[in-house]
């Protein structure tokens, strides 16, 4: 299955859930990323500068990894194509319009936002309400 392109429907059936846990980002030279991912990175992105781990709060804390603000993890429960166009941009406008900062971050499957955590049920009634209302939300 390769995914919904279809924003309309795509909007109407993201689902957005609240996923457990309390999330940062941290950042590692890549010749120290590879002892580091026994900690279960939910997400990893290699830059130029380092490697780019999205973990669990905890572990970052346990490891005394330098680390961004805790974040929340809200998924579109709905399975988008990675050329779908507008979902990320409908829904990083709509928190946008509600001030909260996103971090998007597309898988194979689903698309995953990190709010701050302060900021996280507001994030997920925003949300949800772009899912009742579409593009005009």
């Amino acid at each position: 299955m390769s995914g919904i392109t279809d924003l309309d429907r795509l909007l109407a059936e993201m689902e957005p859930q609240l996923r457990e846990g309390t999330f940062v980002f941290c950042t590692v030279p890549p010749e120290q990323a590879e002892p580091l991912l026994h900690l279960k990175p939910v997400g990893t992105f290699r830059e130029a500068e380092g490697l780019t781990l999205i973990l669990p709060e905890e572990a970052a804390a346990e490891n005394g990894m330098e680390r961004s603000a805790p974040m929340r993890m809200i998924t579109l429960a709905v399975h988008s194509s990675l050329e779908a166009v507008g979902l990320t941009a409908t829904v990083a406008g709509a928190l946008t319009r509600a001030g909260i900062s996103a971090n998007v971050v597309a898988a194979y499957h689903h698309d995953h936002i990190f709010v701050p955590a302060a900021d996280a049920d507001r994030a997920l009634q925003t949300l949800k309400a772009v899912s009742r209302n579409g593009c005009g939300a």
